[in-house]
C-alpha cells in the first residue's frame, strides 16, 4: 500500500471474508440510474470511485458464531451472491487478476499444463484419475517406477508445512496396493523429475522475479521444498533465460493472467520443466529474502493499467 501512496493513489482494502454483517451495502437500480455502495466502518465506497482492483486472495465469508445453524446456509448463499454482484459491477476497471480468470485457472491445473505445452514449455507426464488400475499402468509404463502424487487443490493457503497442507508425495511400489481410496479422492499423478533445483517465479504483466531453492540435501524436501524442515534452506536470486521468459509470457497471456506465482524445476540435464501457476501464489518470502520489489511492481503495473484505460476513455 505504501507504493500506491507514493504514486498518489488512494486505496481501500476489502477483506473478502468480511463481506458479511461486518459491513453494509446498498445496490440501487431503476430505469434511469444504478448505484452500488458499500460502507465499512467510517469508509463509504461507491462504484464510480473505483478505478482498479488488485485481487490478492478470496476467502470464505465469515459466519457469526451466534448464528443459528438453520440459517447458516442461507446466510452464506445470500451474502455470497451479494459479494459476487459487487465484484461483477467492477468488471469495467483493470483487475490483477480478472476474477473470472483467477478462479478458472486456479481451479484447473489441466488447462495450465495444456497452455504450457502449447507455448513449447516442457511439463511432466501427468495423469488425473480416480482409477487405481490406470495409476498402476502409468507408474510402470510412463514413469519407470518414479512417480509423485498431489491433490488438485490445496488444503491451506499457506507456504509453510502447517496443519492442513498436503505436500507432493513420492509413490513407490509398496504404495500401489493402498490406492483403493482413490475413488473417493481423485488425484494428480506425475513422473518424478530429477531436479537440480526448484524455481518460484513471480510474473507481473511481463516482468519476472525468480527465486531458486535447492532442497536436494533434505530427505523430506526431495519432492517438495515446502516440507524441508530438516535442513536450513535459503532463496537465491535467479535470472531466467530469455526464451523461457518469452514462452511463460505467452502462456500467461493465453491464460489471461496478469499475475501469477509459477513453479518450475530445473532438470538435472538442464531442461526447464513447468509444474503449475497459482494466480494467488505467495511471493512475500522472495521480497523479504532477496529484496525484490514485487509489491511495488504490482502497484506500479496496476497504476499504469488504470492510466491507460483513463487515457483511452478520454480519447473516445
Amino acid at each position: 500500500m505504501k507504493r500506491f501512496s507514493e504514486l498518489g493513489i488512494e486505496t481501500y482494502r476489502l477483506n473478502t471474508d468480511r463481506f458479511s454483517d461486518q459491513l453494509s451495502f446498498d445496490y440501487s437500480i431503476s430505469n434511469t440510474a444504478a448505484t452500488v455502495t458499500i460502507t465499512d466502518g467510517d469508509r463509504t465506497i461507491t462504484l464510480g470511485e473505483v478505478t482498479g482492483v488488485w485481487h490478492r486472495k478470496s476467502w470464505s465469508i465469515a459466519v457469526p458464531e451466534d448464528l443459528d445453524d438453520n440459517f447458516k446456509s442461507i446466510y452464506l448463499q445470500e451474502y455470497g451472491t451479494m459479494r459476487a454482484i459487487f465484484m461483477e459491477a467492477l468488471k469495467q476497471v483493470p483487475w490483477f487478476n480478472r476474477l473470472s480468470a483467477d478462479i478458472r485457472i486456479g481451479n484447473n491445473k489441466w488447462e495450465q499444463l495444456a497452455a504450457a505445452v502449447q507455448q513449447g514449455i516442457e511439463i511432466p507426464r501427468s495423469l488425473f484419475t480416480n482409477d487405481e488400475e490406470k495409476v498402476k499402468t502409468f507408474f510402470y509404463q510412463e514413469c519407470d517406477k518414479q512417480m509423485i502424487a498431489k491433490l488438485h487443490g490445496s488444503l491451506a493457503k499457506s507456504m509453510s508445512g502447517a496443519t492442513g497442507f498436503f505436500p507432493t508425495t513420492l509413490i513407490g511400489e509398496s504404495n500401489l496396493d493402498g490406492l483403493g481410496g482413490l475413488v473417493y479422492c481423485p488425484m494428480i499423478f506425475q513422473e518424478l523429475i530429477p531436479k537440480a533445483y526448484e524455481l518460484r517465479i513471480i510474473y507481473i504483466d511481463g516482468i519476472f522475479f525468480t527465486g531458486k531453492i535447492n532442497a536436494g540435501t533434505s530427505q523430506r524436501g526431495k519432492t517438495d521444498w515446502r516440507i524441508a524442515t530438516d535442513v536450513a534452506l535459503g532463496w537465491e536470486a535467479y535470472t531466467l533465460p530469455d526464451a523461457i521468459c518469452t514462452a511463460l509470457t505467452k502462456m500467461m497471456q493465453q491464460l489471461e493472467l496478469f499475475f501469477g506465482a509459477i513453479d518450475m524445476i530445473r532438470h538435472t540435464d538442464g531442461r526447464y520443466v513447468f509444474l503449475e501457476v497459482n494466480p494467488q501464489g505467495e511471493w512475500g518470502m522472495l521480497q523479504r529474502d532477496l529484496n525484490y520489489p514485487i509489491g511495488e511492481t504490482i502497484a506500479e503495473q496496476i497504476t499504469a493499467a488504470v492510466a491507460v484505460q483513463h487515457t483511452a476513455l478520454m480519447n473516445d
